[in-house]
């Protein structure tokens, strides 16, 4: 017995002795930790041993590490992907330094819901990083979603107006916003992204197509979301700043982060005012947030987010038509939004090639609109609506639970599963015809996706099944294929073939199962309304890859969509059922260029063909079968041409869309039927005065053009900002 004692000893001591702890620090180029990549340990190509998520401070840590050869990967968001080969116990510790890469190589999680090359994630994703939101300063997520490839930004009015995004012919409604990994639609898709701010925003990722596979309703046509900044310096870094510009716009923000130890925290605050042009387009906005990361072992990482915002908005309404003023404006309809934001994420690695991500989360969303005084005109009896008084009010609760799994089999195998869980709780209608509406829908969907790399084939397929209150049990697939058909050399390097197939599906609104208002009967049996997509096209990359040409064609038929139907004329009482039907089809072509490391330049070109199948009820000659979808235009492009020094930083952004049907509702006597074309184009740069002082400017509209995004809504002017920021702190 003492024999096997001792041999016991001993072989443990051997074992410990032919393993150690394995550190892993990866930095940008700015050498800068980077947190929240995906870094996995792999010996000879085979199965990972240990994956895990770098925190704040950019490490990673491996214990108990066997003697041998193995390989780093490391895919983190927002730059290029890395393998490194280390030996074991030599080097005990690396730093991996990450490096920026051409659109199709930048590692995104949007299209997969796990860090992935943008080439072989088989979705169309562009993205704009932190370096180019600085130089941008957009106020609104709109004013920066206008110049990325294939979105289309329709925002009623000025600063803080209803802003609305079109992707690929699709509605309003069919696009799934996230804010770190929380939903935060509408239930149904409703997504004003005028007041949504991009303070502290580390990233924003675009995929186009449909994506309700991973992301479930509303998912038809894109997803958007946001990624918030972390604190990442080991001594603590004040930044504050202010800015100022014409129509008395006032800007002024704040932020203290850093990284200790095992923790790492950012808490920010922004608040902005502007007067806007002409009477009641005055607009404030105040935000206030933090994200807190733990570390909670070698495995173990917790992260904390919170977001509150607020808004007031003077909405003029409809008044100015393609340049001809037909209408006074509204002098006092106000639009106010309250959004609160809470989640916490519990990410676990392990065992072997496992990561489990555990996420409880809260949003609520408070909106109100009111318009008090008829001083455009209210006469019902002889049909007379320009301006009648309403208070329309939606606080929407969407509160759940999500569960995702990943297992990395082989370095070029990638399994994901998930459970989420949620409910969604709203109060709708109008405080002046009441009832206000309430509405509960407690949902459910399990999901699966295998990722392969097969020498040049990458092949990503899923599926999800939902249950939804509403319109019940639904399966939802997606294919999408990428085939490297070409490596080419120096100048052609590389012809990669795409394709694509998913179906996306939109959840009922609560207006429209749970009814808001007198005359509409409530339907709780809608059904979800569909998109079957598919695409195909090609890329082709050239000069080392240092510059990317795509063209890929789009197509969506639109099934099941939901619209108002009268039941009772003489009562015009009715309700919301499926019986729209619509197609959008076309070509997107994208040029990327990253000729110095510092420059980039991104274009885009974007064609849609609309056409209305079947709307039975049409109250408007324009939404009759066989007319274009309102709001689309067959043509529109985007440019951004940036340069990110470490002196200075400059970038141009023009956004060019051609002239669209619209519709001013019957309004006026005479209809106006269409929004003329525009081109607008914006500027910022940024000059690092000292070390810890930046002055910076940013000119919108800057050839000053009168326009309409929305027919009737005026746009704003050539309008500009001027500021400092000063850094106290920091590495």
């Amino acid at each position: 017995m003492r024999a096997f004692c001792a041999l016991l000893f001993v072989g443990s001591y051997l074992a410990a002795s032919l393993a150690a702890d394995l550190k892993v620090k990866l930095v940008d180029p700015q050498s800068a930790a980077v947190s929240g990549a995906q870094v996995s340990l792999l010996r000879n190509k085979g199965p990972a041993l240990h994956t895990a998520t770098s925190a704040g401070d950019g490490t990673v840590s491996f214990d108990d590490v066997p003697d041998g050869e193995y390989q780093v990967q490391v895919l983190a968001p927002g730059f290029a992907s890395l393998t490194v080969a280390v030996t074991v116990p030599r080097p005990a510790s690396l730093t991996a330094s990450l490096q920026l890469a051409p659109a199709t190589e930048v590692v995104v999680v949007v299209a997969t819901r796990t860090p992935v090359p943008a080439a072989e994630s088989g979705a169309s994703v562009a993205v704009l990083e932190a370096a180019q939101l600085q130089v941008m300063q957009p106020m609104d997520a709109s004013d920066a979603l206008r110049f990325l490839p294939g979105a289309i930004v329709d925002t009623a009015g000025q600063r803080g107006g209803l802003a609305s995004l079109f992707v690929r012919g699709g509605d309003s409604r069919y696009n799934k916003v996230l804010i770190d990994s929380v939903a935060v639609n509408d239930s149904g898709g409703t997504m004003d992204f005028g007041p949504v701010r991009l303070t502290d925003v580390s990233r924003v990722e675009f995929a186009r197509g449909a994506q309700s596979t991973l992301y479930g309703s509303d998912a038809m046509t894109s997803v958007v979301q946001t990624f918030s900044t972390t604190g990442n310096t080991h001594t603590p870094e004040l930044r504050f700043g202010a800015d100022g510009g014409n129509f008395d716009t006032a800007h002024g923000f704040a932020s203290i982060s850093g990284a200790l130890r095992r923790s790492d925290y950012n808490f920010f605050g922004d608040q902005f005012n502007s007067a806007g042009k002409g009477p009641n387009d005055d607009y404030s906005n105040s935000l206030q947030g933090a994200n807190i990361g733990l570390e909670l072992g070698p495995r173990a990482l917790l992260r904390v987010r919170a977001r509150h915002a607020n808004s007031h908005t003077g909405v003029q309404g409809e008044w100015d038509f393609n340049n001809q003023p037909l209408l006074p404006p509204d002098a006092d309809q106000q639009a106010r939004t309250n959004d609160v934001l809470g989640s916490a994420d519990l990410t676990l690695s392990g065992p072997s090639g496992w990561q489990h991500r555990l996420t409880g989360f809260e949003y609520h969303h408070g909106r109100s609109n009111q318009d008090s005084v008829p001083d455009r005109g209210c006469d019902p009896t002889n049909f007379v609506f320009l301006d009648c008084p309403f208070h329309a009010v939606d606080h929407f609760n969407r509160a759940g639970f999500d569960y995702q799994g990943d297992y990395s089999e082989r370095s070029w195998a990638h399994t994901t599963l998930g459970y989420e869980g949620e409910d969604e709780n709203a109060f709708v209608g109008d405080t002046n015809f009441p009832p206000v509406t309430h509405g509960l829908r407690r949902n459910h969907a399990g999901y699966a996706q295998q990722v392969l790399l097969v020498n040049r084939l990458s092949v990503v397929a899923g599926g999800r099944f939902v249950h939804n209150e509403t319109f019940g049990n639904k399966f939802v697939p997606r294919m999408a294929l990428s085939y490297l058909a070409l490596r080419g050399g120096q100048l052609f390097s590389g012809t990669r073939l795409r394709f694509s197939y998913a179906t996306g599906i939109k959840e009922a609104r609560f207006e429209e199962a749970f009814a808001s208002g007198p005359g509409i009967v409530p339907n709780p049996h809608l059904r979800a309304e569909e998109n079957r997509a598919f695409e195909a096209g090609m890329e082709q990359s050239f000069l080392s890859g240092r510059c990317t040409f795509s063209a890929i064609y789009f197509n969506n038929l639109f099934r099941h969509q939901i619209d108002f139907a009268l039941v009772d004329p003489h009562t015009f009482t009715g309700e919301y059922e499926n019986i729209d039907k619509s197609f959008a089809q076309g070509a997107e072509v994208e040029f990327h260029g990253r000729l110095l490391s510092r420059l980039s330049f991104d274009a885009a070109y974007n064609y849609a063909s609309t056409q209305i199948l079947e709307q039975p009820f049409a109250f408007d000659p324009q939404h009759e079968p066989g007319n274009p979808l309102i709001r689309r235009p067959k043509h529109s492009g985007s440019l951004l041409l940036s340069y990110l020094g470490s002196r200075w930083a400059a970038n141009l952004g023009g956004s060019f869309v051609g002239r669209r049907p619209d519709s001013d509702f019957f309004v006026l006597p005479t209809p106006v039927d269409h929004a003329a074309g525009y081109a607008r184009v914006d500027l910022g740069g940024w000059y690092a005065v000292h070390p810890r002082v930046t002055a910076y400017l940013n000119i919108e509209n800057a050839f000053d053009r009168r326009y309409n995004e929305v027919v009737g809504y005026p746009a704003l002017p050539i309008n500009f900002r001027a500021g400092l920021r000063f850094r106290i702190g920091g590495d």
